[in-house]
């Protein structure tokens, strides 16, 4: 089974729905035969790199509330990441770009990408760190055992595994998604949002079951009709 994430890493529900997501496919017992796959989304391509303003402050100036009803509204979304056991500490998060580090978890795709993306979240929401700074991200490049000559190739010349991101996005818009986080499984499936633990454990059971799963046939036949098994032909009594 494929499962196709899209994703942005200074979205607080995509972080949760990872957890949310990956909590579901440890108790589910064909984790072995998933695989996942990361697709690039920015909430907003045109978002300027860290310049001191908090997440409150923007979060205020863009829905026309207060400082005060901002904090609150992020505090209900610390509690929701609390029970996954993450840290969100907003005080401390630098809202900016994440065209750079969605060309880094490209440029992870081999085996890393997801080590890299984890490291991300938790640098942003957890650690305070600025995502968008070359530094901040080799470090990250480095914690995940990543040729750091390779990397810094990378983000210096922005046009690098930019198509990649780009081919995500557009993928995206063809499929009509319209936030984040996203997730397609198979082609086919749908899940959108940070839906509880429940809706992804039952989203798995289901398209395995209905892709995957052994056929289970109706019997229709009406009569005792001969038929060859075991190397001999049993013919029926009338």
């Amino acid at each position: 089974m494929k499962i196709e994430v899209w994703s942005d890493y200074v979205c607080p529900f995509c972080y949760i729905g990872k957890h949310r997501l990956e909590k579901a496919l440890s108790q589910f017992p064909h984790k072995d035969q998933v695989e996942i796959k990361l697709k690039s989304f920015e909430l907003d391509p045109n978002a300027a790199e860290y310049a001191g303003h908090s997440i409150h402050e923007l979060l205020a100036k863009k829905y026309g509330m207060s400082i005060e009803q901002a904090k609150q509204a992020n505090q209900g979304i610390a509690r929701q990441a609390a029970e996954l056991g993450l840290i969100f500490d907003f005080e401390k998060m630098k809202p900016t770009n994440t065209f750079a580090a969605h060309r880094l978890v490209k440029y992870a795709e081999k085996g890393k990408a997801l080590l890299v993306s984890e490291k991300l979240f938790k640098a942003y929401f957890t650690e305070g760190q600025n995502i968008s700074d070359y530094g901040t991200l080799l470090s990250i490049a480095e914690y995940a055992k990543l040729d750091r000559t390779e990397v810094e190739k990378v983000l210096q010349d922005k046009k690098m595994l930019a198509s990649d991101v780009r081919e995500d996005e557009a993928l995206a818009q063809q499929y009509g998604v319209t936030g984040v986080p996203f997730f397609v499984l198979d082609s086919k499936y749908a899940i959108s949002g940070a839906q509880p633990l429940e809706t992804f454990k039952s989203a798995l059971e289901k398209v395995w079951q209905k892709e995957y799963a052994s056929p289970v046939f109706q019997d229709l036949s009406t009569d005792n009709a001969g038929r060859c098994a075991d190397g001999s032909c049993v013919i029926p009594e009338k």
